[in-house]
């Protein structure tokens, strides 16, 4: 039986709601009146992520010294990430910084107004794209924050009768449960409990493993950082909110922010299945502090004694067990060691052990 988008009486499948709903809400609305990410609440997090973007494009550039680089980011709100990484990178790295293009994959017209803004004191090439796919081809450290919570999911759940799932779809600010769905393949062979609830995003796998082929082309890394699960969980995560609270995520699609957990798991198999190095997910927590993030912050109170409790605040929320520290994750993905042979492990990575490989 063909797949559809139409659950009949009017009722959407739910990736096609939420695709909708995002994109009326990132068109008309300031998400960050709804929501704070990590590059807002610290320069810390910008920061490290320029230092790591500064490391591993000196890897990727070792064997071309005179070769530029493209600085991509996906999702780049207001662009506070980019500018804090690029100004890192015009401080410790100016010769790498000298050969960058920034590249910014952004559909809202008001928030690519409000990159520009923030980005042209850099004096950078700064060009916006509304896929990957027309990033030009070359060596590129790709970063993603916060991006593939964004994309839309699929739920299914298991049958009363436990033979086999049945789909959410959405009418009328209700999920209501269609038969006319074959099962896809990221349930194949999955037997539900009756009631029990799966989520995929084929958005999410499909994108991670676009950026992966990218880096079997060409010299290249990525780094996602994101909220979700490192292996593959039962349960409800559709989430929204708005003005800072949680709303229902089906009622007046366009005025909330409707995220995901993100898999892991599902984002490593995919990234492997291409041939790239996939590292992690390790917690951003592990990660910001492997980065030097608790010593930044010392630096940043020793210079501004007197703002020192609302940075290490921050901080704590960064890396703090309870707060973002373990909830958000990080995955890294490097070309083949062909492509890429002088970068041999990416910063913030402890053992150095690519996904699935034992230490």
């Amino acid at each position: 039986m063909p797949e559809t988008q139409s659950g009949g009486d009017g009722a959407e499948r739910l990736d096609v709601f939420m695709a909708r709903a995002n994109a009326a809400y990132y068109a008309r609305r300031d998400p960050f009146a709804d929501f704070i990410t990590a590059p807002e609440i610290s320069q810390i997090f910008g920061e490290l992520l320029g230092a790591w973007c500064a490391v591993t494009g000196r890897g990727l550039l070792k064997e071309n010294a005179g070769g530029d680089l493209l600085l991509a980011e996906a999702g780049p709100g207001r662009g506070t990430l980019m500018a804090d990484m690029l100004r890192v990178l015009s401080r410790v790295a100016p010769d790498l910084f000298a050969r960058l293009s920034v590249h910014l994959i952004e559909n809202s017209p008001r928030l690519r107004a409000v990159q520009k803004a923030s980005l042209e004191r850099f004096g950078v090439p700064v060009t916006w794209h509304e896929t990957l796919a027309s990033i030009p081809r070359g060596p590129m450290v790709l970063v993603a924050n916060e991006f593939l919570d964004a994309l839309p999911i699929r739920q299914f759940v298991g049958a009363e009768t436990g033979a086999g799932w049945r789909e959410h779809f959405v009418r009328n600010g209700a999920f209501v449960l269609s038969d006319a769905i074959v099962s896809p393949p990221e349930l194949a062979g999955r037997m539900p409990e009756p009631g029990e609830i799966a989520e995929i995003c084929p958005a999410a796998s499909g994108f991670v493993q676009d950026v992966s082929g990218r880096l079997c082309d060409a010299p290249g890394a990525a780094l996602f950082v994101d909220y979700g699960t490192a292996t593959t969980a039962s349960g409800d995560t559709l989430q929204a909110l708005r003005d800072g609270q949680p709303v229902s995520p089906l009622v007046e699609p366009g005025t909330a922010d409707l995220t995901a957990h993100v898999d892991f798991e599902v984002a490593a198999r995919a990234a492997m299945a291409t041939g790239v190095r996939c590292f992690g997910p390790v917690e951003q927590g592990a990660l910001l502090i492997a980065l030097g993030a608790v010593e930044r912050a010392q630096a940043l109170c020793a210079a501004a004694p007197d703002q020192a409790n609302t940075i290490r605040t921050a901080l704590d929320r960064l890396i703090g067990p309870e707060r973002m520290g373990r909830l958000f994750r990080a995955l890294a993905l490097l070309s083949p060691a062909r492509l890429a042979p002088d970068l041999v492990a990416p910063p913030g990575f402890p053992d150095g052990t690519p996904y699935g490989e034992k230490p």
